[in-house]
């Protein structure tokens, strides 16, 4: 049990205790490694992502690219938030966490996980204006725009973490700390909040839930249009470009709001599977985001092959 401390009105806990995956002892090594080598490929991937968009000149003059870094930007610190804590969880660390550590995992996790989700959408919206209004794209979605835009996610991701952790610390938990997941999050603490969690559940699921399915209907309906574009392109060549840059895309998308949504408008589940979900948008998504845009998107290959020829050109030239 963590520490707690004694006051004239209750008992109040001053840490928790984070109980983790639930797994077999045999396979504690074997996990360790596994988190461990996810964690740095996640790394290394979205770095190698935000180097390539910085290096290459045709890159970082687009719109697309910019907001691709910023992604990749946020899968490293969105992976770090959580990713770290999952892996001591598999040594003989203590599994305690303090009271402010909790509070401050919680608030970056909604700050970043709301912000990429909102990116997403900007996202979407990027490419519908490329493809649906090429014309007046340069004039719509201009590197100044982008940047306030950008801007505005953050502000807008900030302001939703803030909520969401004043919330959820405001009530009193004074039930025994152990916490039945893998990180510090909403559904988790709130069981074991010894207050009345109603207004807490409802702004769980209005401003997560439905900020998350509603995100994600406005950039399936984006896709809707850009499909409909798309098929009035007469090249065979320029219908695979753009279903390659938006498939690449769309596939993100669906990894990440998928099991977001599953969670967070089922704010009082204690099911088994919720933990296997979590992990799945919390650990394997940022991992999968740099190896979707590599393999599927051609001008990024294309990017990493002339900066590789550059690169080459140079030490030959030592």
């Amino acid at each position: 049990m963590g520490k707690t401390k004694n006051t004239s009105l209750d008992t109040v806990v001053t840490d928790f205790i984070l109980l983790g995956l639930s797994h077999p002892p045999n396979l504690r090594t074997l996990l360790f490694l596994v988190f461990f080598t996810i964690y740095i490929l996640t790394q290394l991937g979205n770095l190698l992502i935000l180097f390539t968009v910085w290096a290459d000149p045709k890159l970082h003059a687009r719109p697309m690219y910019i907001l691709l870094g910023v992604l990749s930007f946020l899968d490293m610190w969105l992976s770090s938030a959580t990713v770290p804590r999952i892996i001591l969880n598999f040594t003989a660390a203590s599994k305690a966490v303090p009271f402010g550590s909790c509070v401050a995992q919680l608030y970056f996790f909604h700050f970043l996980g709301s912000t990429q989700c909102f990116l997403y959408t900007l996202m979407a919206y990027d490419r519908y204006l490329a493809i649906c209004q090429p014309l007046r794209y340069p004039v719509l979605m201009n590197g100044k725009l982008c940047t306030i835009l950008v801007a505005g996610v953050w502000v807008a991701g900030s302001i939703h973490g803030s909520i969401q952790a004043t919330l959820t610390f405001r009530l009193p938990y004074c039930r025994p700390n152990q916490v039945d997941y893998f990180f510090c999050d909403i559904p988790a603490l709130l069981r074991l909040a010894c207050a009345d969690t109603t207004v807490n559940e409802l702004v769980t699921f209005v401003d997560i839930g439905v900020v998350a399915a509603s995100c994600f209907m406005l950039i399936l309906l984006s896709y809707a249009n850009i499909i409909h574009a798309v098929l009035k392109i007469r090249t065979a060549d320029g219908r695979r470009r753009a279903f390659s840059t938006c498939g690449s895309h769309l596939t993100v998308v669906t990894v990440y709001y998928v099991p977001c949504i599953f969670i967070y408008l089922r704010p009082g589940s204690k099911g088994p599977l919720d933990g296997a979900v979590a992990v799945f948008y919390t650990v394997v998504t940022p991992l999968l985001n740099p190896l979707i845009y590599t393999l599927r998107n051609q001008e990024v290959k294309s990017a990493l092959k002339r900066i590789t020829a550059g690169l080459g050109a140079v030490n030959e030239n030592k």
